[in-house]
């Protein structure tokens, strides 16, 4: 399974207007439905770059995303409130997860719409940067595969977002066309396996 994953899960949760906790909460508590597209890159511990992507996402909560990868390969992860489904084109593979198993403590479980789950992190605001100010949040559970996330915000809301591993490496994702609470169908938060596909997991 590549990066992608945890990325695309990271990102799905944190949509707010603000660099605060509290509006981080009026996002988890006002809003049903959001889509935008995105670019992001991934830098190593010395700064080069190693990867890059593009795509657009979809979330409806409690617990539904979508996240279609579509530059430089195709990949497709679909949350549908019970399972995570995670299809590699390339290699015509499905990956299926629980919801509890895939989201666990990262910050996806945001997106769950459980009340207690802010418990699972250390917030602070972060001195603004690059024109935008920065929320982190540090995972309290040690086994996280992620050591915190920076969530950058302009006067329009969210504008970036950076992911820092345990091995040094960076992850900034850039998003745009962000819309709140649009009508979305049920179908897009639905996914039946390719025929031919290998299906792998719970």
């Amino acid at each position: 399974m590549r990066f992608l994953l945890v990325v695309a899960l990271c990102l799905l949760a944190t949509l707010a207007d603000a660099a605060t906790l509290d509006r981080l909460r009026a996002f988890v508590h006002e809003t049903q439905t959001a889509r935008a597209t995105f670019t992001q890159t991934v830098y190593d511990k010395s700064g080069r770059v190693k990867q890059q992507a593009s795509g657009e996402f979809a979330i409806g909560r409690p617990g539904k995303f979508r996240w279609f990868v579509d530059k430089p390969y195709k990949q497709l992860l679909v949350g549908d409130g019970e399972r995570v489904w995670i299809y590699d084109e390339d290699l015509n593979q499905v990956v299926k997860r629980r919801n509890d198993q895939a989201l666990g403590t990262t910050p996806a479980a945001l997106l769950s719409g459980a009340e207690d789950v802010e418990r699972a992190f250390e917030w602070r605001d972060l001195a603004p940067a690059g024109g935008l100010e920065w929320l982190g949040a540090i995972p309290k559970d040690k086994d996280s595969s992620f050591s915190e996330i920076r969530l950058g915000f302009n006067g329009s809301g969210l504008a970036a977002l950076e992911i820092f591993d345990h091995f040094g490496q960076r992850t900034v994702i850039r998003l745009s066309k962000v819309e709140r609470n649009p009508k979305l169908t049920t179908d897009l938060f639905h996914f039946t396996p390719p025929k031919g596909a290998d299906v792998v997991g719970e």
